[in-house]
């Protein structure tokens, strides 16, 4: 059943990157670093956007984003364009973060398809990019890409 399947594999996919993270010393979780990471790429959106961008919950991204405040990893200021949503954008320290956990976040990418030559490995990621764009429509949270603002210019 690729629904049960799916399901183990994101198990272990978590479960991995929690494990190599805190082996090093960190305490941040996949949607955390999933967060800073588009924060980086897409520096200034709100916190709907940020959600569209990691295709996660609008509802529930608010509470990723507090925490990531309360670790001093992003900062929430008021859009001066539209006074009720606030833009994101990481610190000093969430930069510091993603430099530094960058090593580990890429091993822990290898090891989570460890099992896979590298043939194997790229056709896998390739059959699986094939189902999610087949079926994001059916998603409650679809995945929105947004062109970096240098892309733009």
């Amino acid at each position: 059943m690729p629904g049960h399947l799916i399901r183990r594999m994101q198990q272990i996919a978590v479960s991995i990157f929690t494990d190599r993270i805190a082996n090093a010393g960190y305490d941040l979780t996949p949607v955390q670093f999933a967060c800073l990471n588009a924060l980086e790429a897409h520096p200034g959106v709100d916190q709907a956007t940020l959600a569209g961008l990691i295709a996660y919950d609008r509802v529930t991204i608010g509470g990723v984003v507090d925490r990531l405040e309360a670790k001093g990893l992003v900062t929430r200021t008021v859009n001066k364009n539209d006074r009720r949503s606030r833009v994101l954008k990481l610190t000093p320290s969430g930069r510091a973060l993603l430099s530094e956990t960058g090593n580990v976040v890429r091993q822990t990418q290898a090891d989570i398809l460890q099992g896979l030559n590298g043939k194997e490995a790229a056709t896998f990621m390739e059959l699986l990019q094939k189902a999610i764009s087949a079926a994001e429509g059916e998603s409650r949270a679809p995945f929105r890409p947004r062109e970096r603002e240098q892309d733009r210019e």
